[in-house]
């Protein structure tokens, strides 16, 4: 009797600690940080893809051949599908229906409950004549307002409107309009020849965002250089943009400003330019980025909220941005934030994409310098699938340096940072890049379940606080989280 019961004590002691570790390991996962956990986390995220919906058109045609235009590639269609857009709106909304076939034409500007399908076999070619894209029109330049050329497709101000339909949009941008304007001789720039960075151009334009210049008064356009965007959704609500296919864009590519409930879906994003980023909203509130291919001379996804002063001025966060089952081939990054940040950028989340080529610089990267200031806070991933990139899985630098000095007195804030159920068969040179301020560290990076196969680094670390791993490994061992 004393052994059997000496024997179920122990079974018991056993029983106990056992179960206690697994209840410490399980709570150990479940938080996250700032009283956050990953149900928490995620549950917000459902929160988001629920309440935002596809917009709803009536069930009309507008067919732009009835309104004078022509599929030959040749004749410009601008005014005949102004006038379809125009009949559409007036009539209560429908969808403006382009028809198999090559149309060229300047700038398009949707209006009110109007949704303009581009059919599978249609082409639009744009203009690469600047002129086509007067007259100029309030948007956009690396984060700073200004009065410019109008995006290729606009919609100013506007409700229920949208892009739908299997065909193709071509900005027609080369080393032979549009790029050289960057200033590099790559995209085809000449010594001698103007460009984006000349004093009277960007410079003028980043000291008028500096100065508070009045948007009215921060007239560029012409003799400018300033390429524009290709998509804006400029102050929209309920806007989407669903399975067109775009390539040669003259600048970023997919661009909500100050718009609410956009949904981007099935668009694929063949680009390869300069500043050619893949989508970018901007002071923009639930967003959803899903089933999208992007393949891209700069960031695939890239997240903003402004440029320095100017951001601060606008004053508008990126919030709840959503990114679901996308494809990102070639970019400086897969989902990245910054580094036009100044208003601040909360709640986005990755989940159920792969990424994977030798020309994708990082996965997950935030940027942003002292000039821009802004805090992130609550970067969430999962379920992400890694073939190969250049240079890290994970990159946060606060000390992100472009054109002149990038120093200033606005010390940014980065925090709250989940990586789960990540697998990488190859990233690059590290594991973890992170480099924040000793009075402003990274706070809060938590990997779970992080699967690195090959890195030559696991870390490279400076100014981070709070730095949890569990159930992870990296070049085939299991990584502690430091003291």
């Amino acid at each position: 009797m004393i052994k059997k019961r000496v024997f179920t004590q122990f079974k018991n002691s056993n029983y106990i600690i056992v179960l206690s570790f697994l209840l410490l390991a399980s709570c150990q996962k479940k938080i996250i940080s700032d009283g956050k956990t990953q149900s928490s986390v995620w549950h917000k995220m459902n929160e988001i893809t629920a309440l935002v919906k596809e917009p709803v058109f009536l069930n009309r045609d507008f067919n732009v051949l009835d309104f004078g235009g022509k599929a030959d590639g040749v004749f410009n269609n601008a005014e005949a599908f102004k006038k379809a857009i125009s009949a559409c709106a007036k009539n209560g909304g429908g969808r403006v229906l382009v028809p198999k076939g090559k149309y060229l034409t300047g700038a398009i500007h949707l209006e009110n409950n109007v949704n303009f399908h581009v059919s599978e076999g249609a082409e639009i070619l744009f203009s690469t004549n600047p002129k086509d894209y007067y007259p100029l029109v309030a948007t956009s330049f690396e984060g700073i307002e200004l009065m410019n050329y109008s995006p290729l497709i606009y919609a100013n101000n506007k409700t229920n409107v949208a892009v739908t339909g299997k065909g193709v949009l071509n900005g027609q941008a080369s080393n032979k309009n549009w790029w050289a304007w960057c200033g590099k001789d790559t995209y085809g720039w000449k010594k001698g020849t103007p460009m984006q960075k000349d004093s009277l151009n960007l410079p003028r334009l980043m000291q008028m965002g500096d100065d508070g210049t009045l948007l009215k008064d921060r007239i560029f356009g012409d003799n400018h250089y300033l390429r524009p965007n290709f998509i804006e959704f400029y102050e929209c609500n309920n806007a989407l943009l669903k399975d067109v296919k775009i390539v040669n864009a003259p600048f970023w590519i997919i661009h909500p400003f100050k718009s609410t409930n956009v949904i981007v879906d099935g668009v694929t994003v063949e680009s390869h330019g300069p500043n050619n980023d893949g989508c970018d909203p901007e002071y923009s509130k639930n967003v959803i980025i899903k089933n999208c291919t992007f393949n891209t001379g700069d960031d695939c996804i890239a997240i903003k909220a402004g440029r320095d002063a100017d951001g601060r001025r606008v004053a508008i966060k990126t919030e709840n941005i959503v990114v679901q089952n996308c494809k990102m081939i070639d970019g400086h990054g897969g989902v990245v934030i910054g580094s036009e940040m100044s208003a601040g950028v909360s709640n986005v989340f990755v989940e159920n994409c792969t990424m994977d080529s030798p020309e994708l610089d990082r996965a997950i990267r935030i940027k942003t310098n002292s000039r821009r200031g802004g805090t992130v806070d609550g970067v969430y991933v999962r379920n992400l699938k890694i073939g190969q990139v250049k240079e890290a899985v994970l990159k946060v630098n606060m000390h992100y340096a472009t054109y002149a000095n990038q120093t200033g007195n606005f010390i940014p804030k980065i925090k709250n940072i989940l990586l789960e159920n990540v697998k990488v068969k190859n990233g690059g040179s590290f594991g973890i890049l992170a480099n924040g301020y000793e009075e402003s560290p990274i706070e809060n990076i938590t990997f779970i379940n992080v699967k690195i196969d090959k890195v030559k680094e696991a870390f490279s670390l400076k100014h981070v606080k709070n730095l949890k791993l569990i159930d992870t490994y990296i070049n085939g061992s299991l990584m502690q989280s430091p003291d």
